[in-house]
């Protein structure tokens, strides 16, 4: 039997409490939360409410960054180097942990996304030097609960986090401001609203399954002297699109190196 200890219970972590409660591949069975805002029989207010008598054999960090400095210092005197650490806070390294859960501690660093809402998250970890394949494999069936997971070295955190983490935000933004496009141009919202959601999960789902590179799949849409190419002159002019989500990734990675402080 192995327990897990979820430290904040928001968005990302209602997500995840969620889909582990309804896919018990992961082999967790006892499953306990702290937060003050979530009220369940497994529940509780903060670290001194939590049962004495309990040793979670995974604690997983769903905090804001900037919480972490002032709860760590409790769980590293309450469970000390035994647990498997897990945090999805943005920027906050495994080097940080260690400062404040010991150098001997077992540390991964995980980055979901809201997909995991519906079982599409794609989550990219990286773990410290204390960390076995078991525990890999552990964290591995906890991400996989609610979508894919994926194993990278730390120094690509920042870049993940600024792709895939934050990601999801991007896509809605185009979203709205394609629905807002074809109301301008006359369509009703929820017309225009379903148009282009389904073509991007169509969009999504074709480039999942095609063996071709996603410029070889715009390509072909693109007919020569068709609209598509009239609209793709205009994204495509001075390479301004591309630049532009360049600059949005960069601030999102220094965002997320300030955070490391």
């Amino acid at each position: 039997m192995s327990s897990l200890l979820l430290i904040g219970c928001g968005n990302m972590g209602s997500a995840m409490l969620a889909s582990w409660k309804k896919n018990p591949a992961h082999g967790i069975t006892d499953l306990y939360v702290i937060d003050p805002n979530y009220s369940a029989s497994e529940s509780f207010n903060d670290i001194s409410d939590f049962p004495s008598d309990i040793k979670p054999d995974v604690i997983m960090f769903a905090v804001k960054p900037q919480q972490l400095a002032d709860i760590l210092p409790e769980y590293k005197k309450r469970f000390g180097g035994y647990p498997l650490y897990i945090s999805i806070a943005a920027g906050k390294t495994i080097e940080f942990f260690a400062e404040y859960l010991g150098s001997d501690a077992k540390i991964i660093r995980a980055m979901p996304n809201t997909p995991a809402f519906v079982g599409k998250a794609t989550t990219a970890l990286c773990a410290g030097v204390n960390i076995s394949d078991e525990q890999k494999m552990l964290a591995t069936r906890l991400m996989e609960a609610f979508g894919k997971a994926i194993w990278v070295v730390e120094k690509d955190m920042d870049a993940v986090t600024a792709i895939s983490g934050s990601g999801p935000a991007y896509v809605f933004l185009f979203l709205d401001v394609l629905t807002k496009a074809g109301v301008n141009a006359g369509l009703d919202a929820e017309v225009a609203k379903t148009l282009a959601a389904g073509m991007l999960h169509g969009s999504v789902h074709l480039a999942e399954k095609s063996e071709k590179n996603f410029t070889q799949l715009r390509e072909n849409v693109t007919s020569k002297g068709g609209t598509t190419e009239a609209a793709i002159s205009v994204l495509m002019q001075n390479d301004a699109l591309e630049n532009l989500i360049d600059n949005a990734v960069q601030e999102a990675i220094k965002r997320a190196k300030e955070l490391a402080s």
